[in-house]
Formats: structure tokens, sequence, C-alpha cells
């Protein structure tokens, strides 16, 4: 800036006035409310495996046909579209038919912990359509609710018609913490390196 320049700026500037300090308010740390932390212990996670949270008496009800999806918050679009499209390979496979709920909810649950501890994140559960069932689509309805109240279940959605369409569901799962560690320290020993 110039001699002429800065001389300018200062006769443009001589009647403005300092602006006095305002008081910075500090915003206190974010505040977990007693209804998000009773969420938070209810929530069924596959490690500890409380299998008594998964009610066999009621259930959010759902038609043979309905295509049936869940997304938890977190959960990229992109990862869900092609979960939803069937572009992940599935390498494991739970077939409920001719089981009862309670059957189902334990096989459920020992399904997805297996998966989990073996580290597969993409998996299928194939429920039936429940046409014939009393009242119908009863095993769908129970496993859509059940997968939605275990935190572990990062998303799921009706299967493409050739892997058992809407009588059968992708499922994504979370990590388990022990693979998350070796994961961050693989990642600090790469960085380290």
């Amino acid at each position: 800036m110039s001699d002429r320049e800065f001389d300018l700026f200062k006769e443009m500037m001589a009647d403005v006035a300092p602006i006095k300090q305002d008081t910075i308010l500090i915003q206190q740390k974010y505040q977990v409310s007693e209804a998000q932390l009773a969420r938070r212990l209810a929530a069924q996670t596959l490690a500890n495996g409380n299998i008594d949270y998964l009610s066999l008496d009621h259930a959010k009800m759902v038609k043979p046909d309905d295509l049936v999806e869940f997304k938890r918050d977190g959960v990229q679009q992109a990862v869900f579209k092609k979960m939803r499209q069937g572009k992940y390979d599935i390498h494991a496979r739970l077939d409920l038919h001719k089981k009862t709920l309670s059957q189902a909810r334990d096989e459920a649950l020992a399904f997805l912990k297996q998966s989990q501890r073996l580290d597969i994140r993409t998996v299928m559960i194939v429920h039936g359509k429940g046409e014939r069932s009393n009242p119908q689509a009863l095993m769908k309805s129970f496993i859509t609710t059940w997968l939605e109240q275990i935190s572990d279940v990062l998303c799921f959605h009706s299967a493409q018609r050739q892997h058992g369409g809407t009588g059968a569901l992708y499922v994504m799962i979370k990590k388990s913490a022990e693979k998350k560690q070796q994961t961050r320290d693989r990642h600090i020993n790469h960085r380290d390196a």
C-alpha cells in the first residue's frame, strides 16, 4: 500500500469509532438429556446380547409385499443406495422359514453377533413374505422391528427380486469394537511409518 493510499484510508476512517469488545459467551458442552441416556441404555447392542429387550409381544405390522427400509443417522446415502441395490457381497445368510418367533429372535441375534465377530458387515436375512401366516407378514414385521432396536444394525432394506425380494432383507452391521480398534491401530502405525 502506498503512502497516498494509506492517507486516503485514514481520511475515510476518521469518523469511525472502534467497536467495544462484546462479551463472548462460551457455550457449555452439549448436555445429554435423561431421555437420551435412557434410549442409550435401552439400545440393544450385539455385544451385550440381552435378548429380552427384543419383544415377542409387539411389532410394527407390515404387509407381505411391502418394501421395508431403515437407515440410522450417519449412514451415507451412497452406502445405503449401494446396499439397497444389492451391490455389496453377501457373505452370510440366515433363513428363518419354518421358525417360531422365539427361535427366529434367538437365531437372528446369534447370527448378527457371529457376523460382527467375523467382520462380515453385510448379511442377508430371509424371513419370507408371510402371505399364509396369521396375521400376514408376522415374521417379517417382527424381524424389521427387532433390527431397528439393535443399535449395531446400521441399515436394512428389502432385497432385490433375485435375492428374495420383499421376503428377504439386506442388513448392514457396525464393525465390532475389537475390529474398530484394529483399524485405528493400523492407521496409527501407518501414519507413524
